[in-house]
């Protein structure tokens, strides 16, 4: 399992909405894609959640390293690339990946931080930046973020995963 993520930060007064139009216009596209396990439209709101900045910052679980490759050089990444220039891809080699017992709802929060797993979550990863050593928990909530939640909290626009299930659960050593 791989991570990988991206982010735009955008100005204090860009609309949002465009992002939420933008994704509900084009989150479909890799609903069906190869090697992805998932991936999260994420965006956060300046004053909301806590958030300094607006930011449209996508997560992506690949279950292929094939699958990630031909997001990035066969033209899918290029979308985004041309509309908000290219930024730095952080990616992550993953360490564990669990569905808690919500996984069957929606999702509509994200959070980022570095804590075990959280209760009532939908899923679960931890993947570390071998290049700074930083470890790194990514969990999917059905409802709001939980109670006291660590770290950046994103909403979720749409969901696409076509590889869900093949992620590999538990622990990758």
């Amino acid at each position: 399992m791989h991570a990988m993520q991206y982010g735009f930060t955008l100005p204090a007064d860009y609309s949002m909405d465009v992002i939420r139009e933008r994704v509900a216009r084009t989150g479909h596209l890799l609903d069906d894609w190869p090697g992805l396990g998932l991936k999260a439209y994420l965006i956060r709101e300046r004053g909301k959640d806590g958030s300094p900045v607006n930011r449209y910052a996508p997560f992506y679980l690949w279950h292929t390293v094939e699958g990630m490759n031909s997001f990035l050089w066969d033209g899918a990444f290029q979308r985004p690339t041309d509309d908000f220039g290219r930024p730095s891809v952080r990616q992550w080699t993953g360490l564990a990946y669990e569905e808690g017992g919500a996984a069957d709802s929606p999702a509509r929060v994200a959070v980022l931080r570095r804590r075990p797993v959280p209760d009532g979550a939908l899923l679960a990863a931890a993947v570390v930046d071998t290049g700074r050593w930083e470890l790194v928990h990514f969990s999917l909530h059905a409802g709001e973020a939980p109670d006291g939640a660590e770290g950046e909290v994103f909403r979720v626009l749409h969901l696409s995963a076509p590889g869900r299930g093949l992620l590999p659960r538990g622990r990758q050593w």
